[in-house]
């Protein structure tokens, strides 16, 4: 019996690879890798997902503690007046300061013309001044109100120290804001 003819189609029939003979024997075929383990997928899969449960629970978690660290407390009248003069006096920061003032702008005119007199005393004198207040009397409607407190300004080497009277008037706008100063005494 003679071999079958390929039929015929319309591609031709395919050419066996063409290997150079270089006289070295052709290699055995890999043996088939043994099947991996199913199981030791699954618990692959599992210890990666309360990993990453756990990254995202500890995240979460930071960043409730940051926000609640970094909060602005604008709750009482005299916390606001106290970090406004550390903002306004000891910081001199204009963004800090606006945190605390009146969304409006206020009166500080009188406020600034003290803090101006404190750094021109320390260019002038090389000296270092340092602020201090106490006695925060707070006297408030539901609304408005105002804060009294004694601002105490002393050279850095205890020489001198002069305490002024001041009210600061506040105002509830989403929280206690202050909206002026002036000295009193």
């Amino acid at each position: 019996m003679q071999p079958q003819e390929p039929a015929p189609g319309p591609f031709p029939p395919p050419e066996p690879p063409h290997q150079p003979d270089s006289g070295v024997p052709p290699q055995a075929p890999e043996k088939p890798q043994k099947p991996r383990n199913p199981r030791r997928r699954l618990w692959l899969a599992v210890a990666a997902g309360i990993v990453a449960l756990l990254c995202l629970g500890g995240a979460g978690v930071a960043v409730l503690l940051y926000d609640k660290e970094t909060k602005i407390d604008r709750a009482a009248p005299d916390a606001v007046v106290d970090n406004f003069l550390r903002a306004y006096l000891v910081n001199r920061n204009e963004e800090e300061v606006a945190l605390y003032a009146c969304k409006s702008g206020g009166d500080f005119a009188a406020l600034e013309a003290y803090r101006t007199d404190i750094q021109n005393r320390e260019s002038r004198f090389s000296i270092s001044i340092q602020i201090s207040w106490e006695g925060l009397r707070v006297a408030t409607n539901s609304t408005q109100g105002t804060v009294d407190a004694d601002l105490t300004r002393a050279i850095g080497d205890g020489s001198e120290q002069i305490t002024d009277s001041w009210r600061f008037a506040v105002i509830d706008e989403d929280g206690w804001r202050v909206c002026g100063a002036t000295k009193t005494g």
